[in-house]
């Protein structure tokens, strides 16, 4: 089974067991408070902005925040890619919109064209070949992310801390997807038609199908987690330059930072956003052509520099 089901059952998965507990009286808590009774784990800006609001410091929320720097440090963002219920609605989209051309993609493969395959260039470093790809396109896209998301992320302590309410807790799309589940159970179980059944579905539409860019400009959480991951070492994509198709034709490939969803680029990370926005999908891994890319534990000593162009290119250059 490949990784882009599982991505999508595990989330599924998660939320269907919330709704059996619920209908069952279990109080297991949600994925923005996993626990027991009166044990639970948490949301990082959930107990955050509780801590904020309340002016008072929660041993639950401050146990909450300790497990969660703990997960960062040891699988990074993997929770965006593999358990967060936002990237299976953002799948609806596809109904709202038809097939186009990636004009980006076409460009990004157009200019790796141009670079790798001109025997006139010198070898260059990851840094240089990123300005003058940059330079040569004339392209915005390929310059580093903006941080709204961190903007959004202050605002979210500071107006918890203001108000006295956590705010973004009222419209996070991760409790709003537990909400829905509960609703509907609750809907068909009683019959009582409330405010929430209506507007729970039209906020997680517009967060997560119409706003494209929710987890990469607006969620406060994958800041917060970008913020910690340059703390993570492992699970990190690597490339074995030997295997990779660049090295091999010593042309254009690019296909691994097509199919990221974050914008990394494994096989030349000064092209794409920043490594630590990795949220370990493995979608790199699978797609490669040459599956030149592996994604271990602990990264590889043997690994060979991605930085350089392929060899042959300095061969060539030396004769």
């Amino acid at each position: 089974m490949k990784t882009n089901k599982l991505r999508i059952i595990i989330p599924l998965a998660v939320l269907a067991i919330a709704g059996i507990a619920f209908v069952c009286h279990l109080n297991i808590g949600t994925l923005s408070a996993i626990g027991w009774q009166d044990v639970a784990v948490l949301c990082p800006i959930g107990a955050l902005t509780t801590m904020l609001a309340s002016k008072t410091m929660v041993p639950r929320a401050v146990i909450s925040l300790i497990l969660f720097v703990i997960g960062i440090i040891l699988v990074g963002r993997a929770f965006c890619a593999w358990v967060c219920p936002v990237p299976v609605w953002g799948k609806l989209r596809s109904l709202f919109k038809k097939p186009e051309k990636d004009e980006r993609t076409e460009a990004s493969k157009k200019a790796r064209a141009e670079i790798l395959g001109n025997r006139d260039n010198p070898i260059l470093t990851d840094e240089e070949l990123f300005e003058l790809r940059r330079h040569r396109t004339g392209m915005a896209c390929y310059a580093k992310p903006s941080n709204s998301r961190h903007i959004v992320l202050g605002s979210a302590l500071v107006s918890a801390a203001i108000f006295g309410v956590p705010v973004f807790c009222l419209i996070c799309p991760i409790g709003l997807s537990f909400a829905l589940v509960f609703t509907l159970i609750s809907l068909f179980a009683t019959g009582d038609v409330t405010w929430s059944a209506v507007a729970i579905p039209v906020i997680l539409l517009l967060e997560t199908v119409f706003f494209r860019k929710w987890c990469s400009h607006i969620c406060p959480i994958s800041a917060l987690m970008s913020l910690l991951s340059r703390f993570n070492k492992t699970l990190r994509p690597q490339v074995d330059t030997a295997k990779c198709v660049e090295t091999k034709t010593g042309g254009a490939c690019g296909r691994c930072s097509k199919v990221c969803a974050q914008g990394v680029d494994p096989r030349h990370p000064a092209w794409g956003v920043d490594m630590l926005e990795c949220t370990k999908c493995h979608v790199c891994v699978e797609e490669c052509p040459g599956h030149a890319i592996s994604m271990p534990f602990f990264k590889k000593n043997s690994d060979k520099p991605q930085e350089q162009l392929p060899a042959a290119n300095a061969s060539e250059k030396a004769e």
